[in-house]
């Protein structure tokens, strides 16, 4: 055998073993938003995925159809931005081959995102997003939150009949589909229940002055005042309230659920509730050999989207070993029949659509953490 011959037959033996090797991974995209105006939750998702990825590689792979994968986590960057999670979501199925997609979080990126992916057919799990339309009409669409619809309601009755407010004022973003949604449902939900909406204020994204706002909030003297919001902007919303001089107890939404608000809004955001989708107070079993591998792994409390993005993945594992192969149709068609499927952020069943049957939870602040006040079940 000469040189040459021998070349040729290393060549082909290399590229048959790395073929096996590729045989035997499944490919994951994560789309997150890294960079933009909700960094945190982009880290925290990543922290959350990556976790369950090692976690189930670290046990030998996952076990589909008889045989053992390695799983690839593919993460991109979508910049908290419509088109880049697009752009995102398209290169994850088309070049990197992914058999789902899981993210993006806020309800602005994912719905164009979810649009993209349904037209790839390709499996999307939204970790984070909320709003309606992330899934609305989609077959490849899922999420592992509750919707804006059930999340509008609880926050509507818990001010209604827990705090008997009588009045409410809002102040959202316009230009956001996640904060617009969840501030319309509030309205129609409050004023359902006999309550009055007696001011309903807008701003757009990036701005941080929001005195020509607050000041007729003020004027109005509602009981509540509820911001569905994100983190990095709240505590700007309720210092500027308090030094107003406005009373009513205000209000926030999952949306709040960074320790970042805490860091951002200090002292002033203490006795303030919030409904988000677990509390590491009261943890399940399930979620407390989460939040101690978090911990040991990050140094820090795993929040809401963290917590979410690891249910969202295994989701997606246990979908992959009940379709038996590693198939997009199929892990398409397991995710769509999971009716008892026990998370971190509680268990949760699918019924026709991609939105998730769970409960929610309402969290207090009081001396600075995050604490568990009640549980609303749909």
């Amino acid at each position: 055998m000469n040189r040459w011959t021998r070349g040729l037959i290393t060549c082909l033996l290399v590229g048959l073993i790395a073929g096996a090797a590729a045989a035997q991974e499944i490919v994951v995209g994560l789309n997150v938003e890294l960079t933009g105006s909700i960094p945190v939750v982009g880290q925290s998702s990543r922290n959350g995925a990556q976790l369950a990825v090692d976690e189930v590689n670290a046990a030998g792979g996952l076990e589909v159809g008889g045989r053992r994968y390695t799983i690839r986590l593919v993460v991109e960057d979508n910049e908290d931005d419509a088109a880049s999670a697009v752009a995102a979501t398209t290169k994850l199925i088309t070049q990197n081959q992914v058999v789902a997609v899981i993210g993006p979080n806020a309800s602005r990126n994912a719905i164009p995102a979810a649009q993209t992916a349904e037209n790839w057919r390709t499996p999307l799990i939204s970790p984070w997003s909320t709003n309606p339309q992330t899934t609305a009409g989609k077959r490849y669409v899922f999420r592992a939150a509750f919707i804006d619809d059930f999340q509008g309601q609880v926050v509507a009755t818990f001010a209604r009949q827990r705090l008997g407010a009588e009045t409410a004022a809002v102040l959202f973003d316009i230009a956001s589909e996640y904060n617009k949604g969840i501030a319309e449902i509030f309205r129609a939900s409050f004023e359902a229940m006999g309550g009055r909406v007696v001011a309903w204020e807008t701003y757009t994204t990036g701005d941080r002055d929001f005195s020509s706002q607050l000041t007729n909030i003020r004027a109005a003297n509602p009981d509540v005042l509820f911001l569905p919001n994100y983190y990095s902007e709240v505590p700007l919303q309720v210092q500027q309230a308090q030094r107003l001089g406005i009373n009513a107890t205000m209000l926030g939404s999952d949306s709040w659920g960074s320790a970042e608000l805490l860091n951002l809004g200090g002292s002033a955001m203490e006795g303030l509730f919030f409904t988000t989708h677990y509390a590491p107070d009261i943890a399940t079993p399930v979620a407390r050999n989460f939040i101690a591998a978090y911990e040991a792994r990050y140094g820090s409390t795993p929040d809401d989207v963290a917590a979410l993005t690891y249910d969202s993945m295994q989701l997606l594992f246990h979908a992959l070993q009940k379709a038996g192969r590693v198939d997009r149709e199929a892990v398409r068609d397991a995710l769509a029949s999971i009716t008892d499927f026990e998370g971190v952020t509680g268990s949760m069943r699918f019924e026709g659509t991609g939105d998730p049957i769970k409960s929610a939870v309402i969290i207090q602040i009081r001396d600075g953490q995050f604490t568990y006040f009640d549980s609303v079940a749909p």
